[in-house]
């Protein structure tokens, strides 16, 4: 079955813009106008992507975006008319998966959605890593300690987390990561990249100033030192 991507702005005729181009392009759509709308719909259905407008007349696009970040399996892609930097890294450092600019042509919007369900497919062959005491299950989005508790981490979060677990003890640099996950090279990628890491070593119990497995290698990237093994 086709991906299914739903689509929240309040202009009519974004939405109705991008369902075609998704339509056309092989998708399955759902689009709202209101975020109360689109809340009720997750309850019945889980999207693979949300495609999310941040200037929504009833609600916080910027609280949704952390919420579905955290509570949700799905992509999540802002579509925003907010250009500035810190906008962009606000809402990558919340969990967006991605940021695109209005306007936009809605065949980058169809090219981004590919991109981002190409990364999920290359990193689904397993859903549980254990590592140094912890285990991560992707498909819960949880870290499990030694003792048994929980700790949630955002779909974002583990994409940089599954990169780290795929490739222990080798350098990762910027520019793979980039390739990697996807999304605009610049600022406000590595800006978002470095508070995902900040998150990752924090829900390890990391010494900030001496991390023990994510190791920064200034002017290079990361390596990640733990002993990984896949179930």
């Amino acid at each position: 079955m086709s991906a299914l991507v739903t689509i929240l702005d309040d202009e009519p005729a974004i939405r109705q813009m991008l369902s075609d181009a998704l339509a056309e392009a092989g998708f399955r759509t759902m689009s709202f106008g209101r975020a109360t709308e689109f809340e009720a719909a997750l309850r019945r259905t889980t999207p693979d992507v949300c495609l999310v407008d941040l200037g929504l007349p009833d609600r916080d696009g910027l609280t949704l975006v952390h919420r579905l970040a955290l509570e949700q399996g799905a992509t999540v892609i802002i579509i925003s008319g907010r250009a500035q930097v810190q906008d962009r890294v606000t809402g990558l450092e919340l969990g967006a998966d991605d940021y695109i600019i209005k306007p936009f042509d809605p065949a980058e919007v169809v090219a981004r959605i590919r991109a981002r369900l190409r990364t999920r497919t290359r990193s689904a062959p397993s859903d549980m890593a254990r590592f140094n005491g912890w285990t991560a299950h992707f498909d819960r989005y949880a870290l499990e300690d030694e003792t048994g508790e929980e700790t949630t981490f955002s779909h974002a979060e583990g994409e940089v987390l599954r990169l780290f677990l795929e490739s222990p003890k080798r350098l990762i640099t910027r520019a793979h990561m980039q390739e990697s996950l996807g999304g605009a090279a610049g600022e406000s990628f590595d800006r978002a990249m470095d508070v995902r890491i900040s998150r990752l070593r924090t829900k390890l119990r990391e010494d900030p100033k001496n991390p023990r497995l994510i190791k920064t290698i200034y002017g290079a990237g990361y390596i990640f030192l733990g002993d990984v093994s896949w179930s």
